[in-house]
């Protein structure tokens, strides 16, 4: 163990005294395990940060939900468009049969986009918020979140239509002084006069918002048909859309079978006849972003993996140099009973040395990076333990294999001809 340590003393020390006494060489020699680890880490950080966001919208909205729309989230919308507009919306009728009849659902939500309205409270506007109107069990559904003393509509403010509605946060931000949560003011909207009971919970930074409510005045579906005229089929109301929760333990390609028998039922189609509706989960977006992410990924491994090739025989160059440089040190130590294993691992541990520093560099680059980024556009890019452990291993490994050669010619010197030499 003592003899371990020593080589390991040793190798580290060889090794800043070549950074030391030749610092351009071994600058331009490190610059490639710096781009490389650089290149690899810095694109796998950025991944994976990007990955973690977007994973995390889409867990707002829940794994075990299937959302019933006219598109497929799994295929291009450009490609069979005119396909995909013929078929009709879900209806509010849809959803009460559905509600009536799936034995395999907890929660059945619907909601619909209203148009774009123009919000006012006393001298302060906001113009062009989306306005929806939603089912009871659309906070379920969408797991909402309230600022403090918000909350969503009651039983009876729902079944009576109640001129209540819930704000999203920037609307609030808008029209509400600094330190007033708008609950309980009331708020005008298409000429109807609304309290607020509740202001949606920012959606933060995000970059993927499935439904984004901070732009948006939601109210209950039952005063959207009495207090704004809302009739199935009118002409100025927008997009539809029904959502089915599955019950703990309930497998969602079951629950999508009983939505499709119900729903080919209700339509009316023929055993021949393809269905008019797309049911989506949340899995079919997951194996779209894996995809994405695996080709970038992939393009950021082979530029890494190329400047580390050019770096790896860099760092061969400075060992070659440096056993030349110490032949007859080498031979003495060989002479005086150095086994060959001893020079082999001290060479081998020099190598390493170095690329541990080119690879220091890399990941302290990525960190000023990432963290320059962060403050610049409000999204987090984060430089994780795996990734470091990740980069230390890769530079590890580098070191390794650029110093073998140079650490097997150091080994199999004949100590007798090593001392004569210069």
């Amino acid at each position: 163990m003592r003899q371990i340590l020593r080589i390991l003393g040793e190798g580290a020390a060889q090794a800043w005294q070549q950074l030391v006494a030749n610092r351009l060489r071994s600058f331009l020699s490190l610059l490639g395990i710096t781009i490389g680890i650089f290149c690899i880490i810095g694109v796998k950080s950025a991944v994976d940060s990007l990955e973690d966001n977007i994973r995390r919208s889409l867990s707002k909205l829940g794994n075990d939900v299937v959302y019933i729309d006219k598109f497929s989230w799994s295929e291009d919308p450009g490609r069979n468009y005119w396909k995909w507009m013929r078929r009709p919306n879900q209806s509010y009728s849809e959803f009460e049969v559905l509600r009536s009849r799936l034995k395999l659902a907890s929660h059945i939500g619907y909601w619909q986009f209203l148009g774009a309205k123009t919000v006012k409270w006393r001298n302060s506007s906001v113009e062009n918020a989306f306005f929806l109107s939603v089912t009871e069990d659309c906070s379920d559904i969408f797991r909402l979140e309230f600022q403090e003393g918000g909350r969503f509509f009651s039983a009876a403010e729902y079944a009576n239509g109640s001129d209540v509605c819930l704000i999203g946060a920037k609307i609030a931000e808008t029209l509400f002084p600094v330190g007033m949560s708008g609950v309980d003011q009331y708020v005008k909207v298409g000429g109807r006069k609304l309290r607020v009971v509740g202001v949606i919970a920012p959606s933060g930074n995000d970059l993927l918002r499935v439904m984004d409510f901070d732009n948006a005045v939601v109210i209950s579906h039952t005063l959207a048909r009495r207090g704004f005229r809302f009739r199935e089929g009118s002409t100025w109301v927008g997009k539809s859309t029904i959502a089915v929760r599955a019950k703990p333990g309930v497998d969602l390609s079951a629950l999508k079978d009983e939505i499709t028998g119900v729903l080919r039922s209700v339509r009316h189609l023929k055993p021949a006849e393809e269905n008019n509706f797309a049911l989506n989960t949340l899995t079919i977006l997951s194996t779209v972003f894996d995809s994405v992410f695996r080709v970038i990924n992939t393009a950021g491994f082979i530029i890494g993996v190329f400047a580390l090739i050019v770096g790896m025989f860099s760092v061969a160059n400075i060992m070659f140099v440096s056993v030349k440089e110490r032949t007859n040190i080498i031979g003495i130590k060989m002479a005086i009973g150095a086994k060959r294993w001893f020079i082999l691992l001290e060479v081998l541990f020099e190598a390493t040395v170095l690329c541990l520093v080119g690879g220091a560099l890399g990941l302290l680059s990525i960190w000023l990076v990432t963290h320059i980024i962060s403050k610049a556009v409000d999204f987090d890019i984060h430089l994780s333990g795996a990734n470091i452990l990740l980069g230390v291993l890769t530079s590890v490994a580098v070191g390794m294999l650029s110093g073998l050669l140079p650490a097997l010619q150091a080994s199999r010197m004949d100590p007798v001809e090593a001392i004569r030499a210069l």
